[in-house]
């Protein structure tokens, strides 16, 4: 199949315009399901994974990488690993795989490539920050990685601004593997958990951000409404948002500009955020392929400043 999509640049890396989240693969999608997500995905001119270690220990009977598993079968039944980027993270995980003192993080993506049946992570964050450890400590301990080419690039999630800052300058001053990504919480309901000083340091170091929860568990699908009951696992999550004024105000903003365009919801949500700012690629999952349409038409919708301004002043709180 053809595929004239474009393509995003994060460090070294070519990515599609929508990184599909691994999360719900064995968690609410089981591997028949995920693999026909997958399938949709890469047929559509996807290329672009993202999932955990982690994912899904939250789940009885699950012990994390279940994730990981299921899309290493699917690269190794599909034989397109050279095609896909496969992001994944550590240091997240249960207990005995939390932290990130070298040691800890080196056996985490040894059990990573394992479950992903392949030799290298194209693209390696630190899940959440451990500041028990210094920043010179988790950075030559990555640069090592990447060194042995089982890493090609790094990134970075739920960390605090001056720890970014501290990591980034640890690997200029020293000349080891620098951050080129951050993963940040961030979507329309919920700006001040990137916007701000930390996005001011992606900016700064040039760093892509890649941002999830970009869909606020569901509720910028806009099919949480008033009165309405949700048949999801995120459900509890979502439905909070109509407590707020501001989560009132972004789905009438997002009415609004969808239908001028003819368009989802979810993905008026997505393009409003892939024109923010150091924004590379917004991280949305699917749980079935009916899902995945409106998130890829991401990579095809452009908004006009006026709907931006209008989406940007709805959610401002």
């Amino acid at each position: 199949m053809a595929d004239n999509t474009y393509r995003t640049e994060i460090g070294g890396l070519s990515v599609h315009p929508l990184n599909l989240g691994g999360n719900v693969f064995g968690w609410t999608a089981d591997e028949k399901q995920s693999f026909a997500v997958l399938d949709a995905y890469a047929e559509a001119g996807g290329n672009f994974i993202d999932t955990a270690d982690v994912y899904s220990a939250w789940v009885p009977g699950n012990q994390g990488g279940e994730s990981e598993t299921i899309i290493g079968n699917w690269l190794a039944e599909r034989g397109n690993r050279e095609t896909i980027v496969i992001a994944t993270k550590v240091g997240n995980g249960v207990p005995e795989h939390r932290g990130l003192a070298p040691a800890t993080v080196k056996a985490d993506v040894e059990a990573s490539l394992r479950r992903l049946r392949t030799d290298h992570i194209d693209l390696l964050y630190t899940h959440v920050d451990d500041e028990s450890v210094p920043v010179e400590e988790i950075i030559t301990t990555l640069d090592g990685l990447v060194k042995e080419g089982k890493v090609r690039e790094i990134a970075a999630s739920n960390i605090t601004a001056a720890r970014l800052r501290a990591s980034l300058d640890f690997s200029d001053t020293a000349g080891l593997a620098k951050y080129v990504a951050i993963q940040p919480h961030y979507n329309l309901v919920s700006r001040d958990t990137y916007e701000g000083e930390l996005a001011s340091v992606a900016a700064e170091h040039g760093l892509a951000a890649i941002p999830y929860f970009a869909l606020a568990s569901g509720f910028l699908t806009g099919k949480y409404r008033p009165g309405t009951t949700v048949d999801s696992a995120r459900a509890g999550g979502a439905a909070h948002y109509l407590e707020k004024e501001r989560g009132v105000r972004v789905l009438a903003a997002l009415d609004e500009v969808a239908a001028a365009h003819d368009a989802e919801l979810a993905t008026v949500a997505l393009a409003w955020l892939a024109a923010q700012p150091t924004v590379a690629t917004p991280l949305a999952s699917a749980r079935t392929v009916e899902q995945l349409p409106p998130l890829l038409a991401v990579a095809d919708l452009k908004l006009t400043d006026e709907e931006l301004a209008k989406l940007t002043e709805a959610s401002t709180a």
